[in-house]
């Protein structure tokens, strides 16, 4: 399995918006309800280059099979060192590292850029994606109950946070 991760380039927003959608649809880790088109997606795109945030992919033997990307936590300036992250694997791949690179390049490209604490906002039934952040740090700060609202039932969400050295 030879995993390259990269930038994101225009040519990637056509799997990254195929992911993202896959997610809109069948998962509580977006909790967004509408697929995005790719006019979105591209404006998504430009939005994150203007303000230097990273959209990296995982390309796996020339597929696109997860990307991750960073933006501002909150737009208040006192905020301006915290980001919140996102990362997204295509099912078939889940389990076999790649989430693991990804997040792990997100860190390292956060500490570069000097922000001081990365934020994690995850489904509370996401067992997995919690023990995942767990192995990176990350330590659960608090769960917001019934905050959300997908599926036919509310949704309670769970922030971690990692403190970047």
């Amino acid at each position: 399995m030879n995993v390259i991760l990269r930038r994101a380039a225009s040519d990637d927003l056509e799997k990254i918006l195929e992911i993202v959608n896959h997610s809109i649809l069948h998962t509580t880790a977006n909790y967004s309800y509408e697929i995005q088109n790719l006019e979105t997606q591209k404006k998504w795109f430009e939005e994150k280059k203007a303000k230097n945030l990273p959209v990296i992919v995982a390309d796996l033997d020339g597929e696109v099979v997860g990307f991750g990307t960073y933006g501002q936590f909150r737009e208040k300036i006192g905020y301006q060192y915290t980001i919140e992250h996102s990362v997204y694997v295509v099912d078939n791949v889940i389990g076999k590292g790649i989430g693991k690179q990804l997040l792990t390049e997100l860190i390292g490209l956060a500490k570069q850029q000097g922000y001081h604490v990365m934020i994690g906002a995850i489904d509370a039934d996401n067992a997995g994606s919690i023990a995942f952040h767990e192995k990176f740090g990350f330590v659960n700060t608090g769960t917001i109950r019934e905050v959300g609202y997908k599926f036919g039932h509310w949704l309670d969400l769970v922030f971690m946070q990692l403190i970047l050295k």
